[in-house]
């Protein structure tokens, strides 16, 4: 396997219109909610930046952290789930970031209406508060796992994902319009493998748990991540699934990173689990437009809004196309996993 060290790549290439626009961000104490108010309020003067969700002591904790902060800064309890809520936080707002979901593969393996209500009926509450409330735009944040999907929260996924695509033939010629992004795993977010090797390691650990040597992940961080949204969300038409070329790694290789000094133990993929993570499938390549820094797939039907701009300007991939982690041109070495580490710790 050729490891290139991969051009550090800076997805901040267009800025929506944010100065004095009201945004709200559901599932917004999560780690991707957190770093994408940080953000927006170190490089616009919005009008309303509503973080809504349903967890008080998060709230609390992220108002601390964000106090003084010049902005009018909103905090929602709510949940997607309740689309009567919805429609009261919408009310007045142009931008809508919907983050909310329960990602955890084995909890929505054992929880499986949990994950249903908050991922597939919430994404339909989504949609059907922001056409009432005449939202401008709306992005919803996919997976990797929702690409050929073989556990429930993929499989939810990939239906919240058709549900964003053809909420645009539901909001009218006027209405607002959804768009989706997808991409890998998240450098330190909750939940990654990379804090649990951190701290495994600090904690005086003989080996770190491996599922299988084999294993590959694309990787991006959470800056990355939040100008990869802004920049569709300047971008977007209507119905496009939005992914980002990034990086792939073996999670051997990952490990060895974080703690050279330290084994591995194969302890054998999980239920839910892949080898390697699918962010474009053959099928999906006939519908799929190539960009310099990101892939765009376009709806397989026509939209009645008129001719995409995308025609003639940007080249379809080939037929048969499979944008996978483990045929990924692109892998990250140990030495672009510790820069990236740095800059999350320095972030």
């Amino acid at each position: 396997m050729t490891q290139a060290p991969p051009t550090p790549r800076n997805f901040r290439t267009n800025d929506p219109p944010l100065e004095g626009a009201s945004i709200l961000v559901t599932g917004g104490t999560g780690s991707f909610g957190r770093a994408f108010t940080r953000s927006v309020l170190q490089r616009f003067r919005p009008g309303r930046l509503i973080v809504f969700s349903r967890d008080e002591l998060k709230q609390y904790e992220m108002q601390q952290e964000l106090d003084g902060a010049s902005a009018p800064i909103r905090f929602f309890i709510g949940d997607v789930r309740d689309r009567d809520r919805l429609e009261l936080a919408l009310r007045g707002v142009d931008y809508v970031i919907h983050a909310a979901a329960l990602k955890h593969v084995p909890a929505a393996e054992y929880n499986p209406f949990e994950c249903i209500n908050t991922n597939v009926l919430g994404a339909e509450n989504v949609v059907n508060a922001a056409i009432r409330a005449g939202v401008k735009r709306v992005i919803a944040l996919s997976t990797d796992k929702a690409c050929n999907p073989i556990n429930l929260y993929g499989a939810s996924k990939l239906a919240a994902d058709k549900i964003f695509v053809a909420a645009n033939n539901l909001s009218g010629r006027d209405g607002p319009r959804f768009s989706a992004v997808r991409y890998g795993n998240v450098v330190g977010s909750r939940g990654s493998v990379v804090p649990l090797f951190r701290r495994l390691a600090a904690s005086g650990a003989k080996s770190l748990p491996i599922t299988d040597p084999r294993m590959t992940r694309f990787w991006i961080t959470l800056p990355q991540g939040v100008d990869f949204v802004l920049s569709c969300l300047a971008t977007m038409e209507g119905g496009e699934i939005f992914v980002p070329k990034i990086p792939s790694m073996r999670t051997v290789d990952l490990a060895a990173a974080i703690a050279p000094q330290l084994p591995y133990e194969s302890i054998g993929v999980r239920p839910g689990e892949k080898l390697h993570e699918v962010m474009i499938s053959d099928d999906d390549s006939r519908n799929t437009i190539e960009m310099a820094d990101r892939y765009a797939i376009l709806p397989g039907f026509p939209s009645w809004r008129g001719e995409s701009t995308y025609k003639g300007r940007f080249p379809f991939v080939r037929e048969g196309f499979r944008y996978a982690s483990d045929t990924n041109p692109e892998w990250l070495d140990a030495k672009a996993l510790q820069t990236m580490l740095a800059d999350l710790d320095r972030g």
